[in-house]
């Protein structure tokens, strides 16, 4: 069987968009390593083996072109309506507050957040599916 263990976003600012995992995820950098043209930082946290992979492509300044292809990543938290203060007391802006049924019944509860290079991530409720 496969096993995911990391997504990669492309990211400007290293220490940025490692402030902003650590603040709003918890996520810590479980492993840097450089190259001369790049680096990567592998962040991740106690609640899995799943990574998140920032690439720096070192001397690009221009904003990278998310596209029209990317969604989201995902995290789930146990209190929502508690991490999403939490968050916006740390100076960032999620959206606000949104719930989802599916034939009348309960599916989801979640908010997004943008990273600091415009990457969109849902926070969910745990809840259901959502674990």
């Amino acid at each position: 069987m496969a096993k995911a263990v990391h997504s990669m976003i492309r990211v400007r600012d290293e220490a940025r968009s490692v402030a902003f995992y650590e603040t709003c995820f918890g996520l810590k950098i479980a492993e840097r390593r450089e190259w001369p043209d790049f680096s990567l930082t592998y962040m991740s946290n106690a609640e899995n083996d799943f990574e998140l992979e920032l690439t720096v492509n070192k001397g690009r300044t221009e904003p990278y072109n998310l596209g029209d292809g990317y969604g989201h990543i995902a995290f789930v938290v146990g209190d929502l309506e508690a991490e999403h203060a939490r968050i916006s007391a740390a100076g960032y802006a999620p959206k606000d507050v949104k719930t989802m049924a599916h034939n009348g019944e309960a599916f989801g509860k979640f908010f997004f957040i943008e990273d600091p290079d415009g990457y969109k991530i849902e926070v969910l409720q745990r809840f259901g599916r959502f674990k």
